[in-house]
């Protein structure tokens, strides 16, 4: 990569993590661990009426690589853009991986077998019944995922549960499609294979299996181009000029959707890269947002 992409990925990124988090109107606990919450953001804005069940309730999980350092704060500037555009936002924290270096890792260990997935299949389970006591505004019948880098993985694997594999975990497995409207994942890491292939993340999808003697065999239970079709509408949204998550992770799981026989809505939007997507005083995000109307409403 030349020096200006690593300028403009820099520039891009700081221009996100400008922006001060926003305190959630409520927060609610789905397990023991201090990491199994969720916060609530109420609807807002023109399209927020104040009714109960009056607006779609859009599931936010954020990215970071499933690395401890990396929390749900720096998302909170998109939570209430989201807020702001009159959904009924649910911004869900999970066990990540370890704050501390990892010997055969550069920088914190990615994730955490198999806790991370186990909170992601906590929290959606818990969630229509903690919104309907935090967030009566929500309606859980109009239900949309998004979610960014990792977190646009987790996303789509939680949209998958339906479809993984036999011996999968009971508490990961459903009988049937989840109920929602659909899927925005934005720059997602959503194939395993050429992520690693990549590099994407110094390696963190093999890190999040247990590293390389756990991915062949793990990798079934939790690539989401290994889980298809799943029946849910499923749009991802990627940078063409991201150099953190490359725009041929998207393309693989797309052309995965294909060969299974789904399509997959994919938009590429020119000169972006990684961070605008999540960014509210980028172009990029009014995108994302529209995708998730489009969904949603």
């Amino acid at each position: 990569m030349t020096d200006p992409e690593v300028e403009r990925d820099a520039a891009e990124a700081a221009s996100a993590f400008s922006h001060p988090p926003v305190v959630p109107d409520t927060t609610a606990a789905y397990g023991e661990h201090p990491d199994q919450i969720v916060d609530f953001y109420a609807p807002r804005g023109e399209r927020a009426s104040g009714l109960p069940r009056s607006a779609p309730l859009v599931v936010v999980l954020h990215g970071g690589a499933w690395r401890a350092p990396y929390d749900r704060q720096h998302i909170t500037p998109f939570v209430d853009f989201l807020a702001r555009q009159g959904f009924a936002v649910a911004n869900v924290e999970y066990r990540r991986g370890s704050s501390l270096p990892h010997q055969d890792a550069q920088g914190p260990v990615a994730g955490r077998w198999p806790e991370t997935f186990d909170d992601v299949a906590a929290a959606l389970d818990a969630l229509p019944d903690l919104a309907a006591d935090r967030l009566p505004e929500a309606d859980p019948r109009r239900t949309v995922l998004t979610g960014h880098s990792a977190g646009g993985h987790l996303a789509l694997w939680a949209a998958a549960r339906h479809v993984l594999p036999y011996d999968s975990p009971a508490r990961w497995r459903l009988s049937s499609a989840p109920l929602l409207r659909g899927v925005v994942a934005l720059a997602p890491i959503a194939d395993f294979t050429v992520a690693e292939e990549l590099g994407v993340c110094g390696g963190a999808s093999a890190q999040l299996l247990g590293g390389a003697a756990g991915f062949a065999e793990r990798r079934p239970y939790a690539d989401p181009a290994a889980l298809l079709p799943t029946g849910i509408a499923t749009a991802v949204v990627q940078g063409r000029s991201d150099i953190v998550v490359p725009e041929e992770v998207s393309e693989a799981y797309v052309a995965a959707a294909a060969h299974a026989g789904e399509t997959v809505g994919l938009t590429l939007l020119d000169g972006v890269g990684h961070f605008p997507l999540i960014d509210p005083a980028a172009d990029a995000c009014a995108v994302v947002s529209e995708e998730i109307a489009q969904l949603a409403w």
